[in-house]
C-alpha cells in the first residue's frame, strides 16, 4: 500500500467563487512584501501567484489541478492507494472564515473519494474559543485525521510563547501535526535572486530552523505528546543530526565552545516527537534518501509527493521508493506503516 501524506488541497471553486478567492488574495500580508495576484497561462488556465519580493515568484496554483477527479486519476496512474490532504503554504495567513470553507470542501472531497482521501484541519494557531471550536468540529464532525501548521507565522516560529495555548490543546488531544514549509524563511534576502535557491533552499532553511528551534526550546518537555511531521525531510535534518547534538570530548578543552548539555534529552525529542515527510522524494537522490532513512530511522520517514506541484513527483516518487536499498520492512514503514500509525488510519 502507498499512502501519500502530502497531497495539496485548495477549494475546487477557488477560481470561480469570488468570496473564497478574495479570502486567499486579501490575506497575503503586503506589508511584509508578500504579493498575491491572479495570472493566466498560455493555455488559458488561471493561476494564483505569490511573489516575494515583487517580481520573484514563490507559488503558482493552477486552475483545475486541485479537483477530486484530478487527484484520483493521478493516484490511479501512480499506484497511490490513499492520500492525506493539506493546504499548500497559504495556511500561514488564512482567516478563520476562509479556513471553515477550506475544511468543509476538504471533508466533502474525502466523503466523495470512497475512502481514499483523508484531510488535515487548517485553522489559525492562536488559540481562542472560535478557533478551538473549529478544531473540535474538524476532528469530531468532519472526521479529519490531523492538523496542519506553518513552520512559522510572520517572524514567529512555533517555539514562541504565543502558540502555547494551541499546542497545549493539540498535546492533550494527541492529534498529529503536519508542519508545512512557508514560501521563504524569515531571513530570505540572500537567496531570493536565484530560482532554485528561492524555491527549494528557502524551504530547506525554513524547515531546518523550525526543527532546531523546537528541539532546543524544550517545547516537547512541556508538550510530550506532540508529534510534528516536518516537510522537506525536516530541512535536511539528517545531515545536521549529529553536528547539532555534539558529544563531550574525552580531552579537557581550554573552553567549551558548544553546548553539550542536554543532548540525551534532544535525542529523546528526535525519537518521540519529530518525524519527516519526504516531500517529492525522487528530487533528493537515492543516496540522500537512503542516508535520511538510516540516520533518522525508517519509523520516522513518511512518503509525500506535494502533488500537484509536479505530476511527476507522485509517479516518479512511488517508483523511486521501490529502488531504495532498504529492507522490505523499512519500505513498508515509509510507504504506509508510519502514516497508518501516526494518523490512526484504518
Amino acid at each position: 500500500m502507498i499512502i501519500d501524506i502530502n497531497m495539496h488541497h485548495l477549494p475546487e471553486d477557488l477560481f470561480s467563487n469570488e468570496k473564497i478567492l478574495n479570502g486567499f488574495l486579501s490575506t497575503a500580508p503586503r506589508s511584509y512584501g508578500e504579493i498575491a495576484s491572479l495570472g493566466t497561462l498560455e493555455s488559458g488556465k488561471r493561476q494564483l501567484i505569490l511573489e516575494k519580493p515583487k517580481g520573484y515568484q514563490n507559488l503558482n496554483y493552477v486552475e483545475g489541478d486541485y479537483s477530486l477527479e484530478a487527484k484520483l486519476k493521478a493516484m490511479d496512474d501512480a499506484g497511490v492507494d490513499k492520500a492525506i490532504l493539506r493546504v499548500p503554504v497559504w495556511q500561514e495567513w488564512l482567516q478563520l472564515d476562509t479556513c471553515k470553507v477550506v475544511n468543509d470542501n476538504a471533508a466533502e472531497m474525502c466523503r466523495e473519494s470512497a475512502g481514499r482521501l483523508y484531510a488535515n484541519a487548517v485553522l489559525p494557531p492562536w488559540g481562542g474559543k472560535e478557533n478551538l471550536y473549529e478544531l473540535e468540529r474538524c476532528l469530531k464532525d468532519l472526521g479529519m485525521v490531523g492538523v496542519q501548521l506553518a513552520c512559522h507565522y510572520g517572524q514567529l516560529y512555533l517555539d514562541d510563547e504565543v502558540f502555547k495555548p494551541y499546542l497545549k490543546v493539540l498535546n492533550e488531544l494527541e492529534v498529529p501535526v503536519v508542519v508545512h514549509h512557508t514560501p521563504l524563511p524569515v531571513y530570505w534576502q540572500s537567496i531570493y535572486e536565484y530560482t532554485n535557491l528561492r524555491r527549494e533552499l528557502g524551504r530547506i532553511i525554513d524547515q531546518a530552523t523550525a526543527v532546531g528551534r523546537e528541539l532546543f526550546s524544550g517545547i516537547f518537555e512541556d508538550f510530550p505528546s506532540l508529534k510534528f511531521i516536518h516537510t522537506m525531510l525536516g530541512g535536511n535534518w539528517f545531515a545536521n543530526y549529529h553536528l547539532l547534538t555534539p558529544h563531550k570530548t574525552k580531552k579537557k578543552e581550554a573552553m567549551s565552545r558548544l553546548d553539550t548539555s542536554g543532548m540525551e534529552q534532544i535525542s529523546s525529542y528526535l525519537k518521540n516527537n519529530i518525524f519527516y515527510d519526504m516531500t517529492h522524494p525522487a528530487s533528493w537522490g537515492k543516496a540522500e534518501v537512503e542516508c535520511a532513512i538510516k540516520v533518522c530511522g525508517a519509523d520516522h520517514v513518511l512518503f509525500g509527493s506535494s502533488f500537484p506541484v509536479f505530476y511527476g513527483w507522485m509517479s516518479e516518487g512511488v517508483e523511486f521508493v521501490r529502488t531504495l536499498d532498504i529492507s522490505e520492512e523499512e519500505r513498508e514503514l515509509v510507504t504506509n506503516g508510519n502514516a497508518r500509525r501516526l494518523f490512526k488510519l484504518q
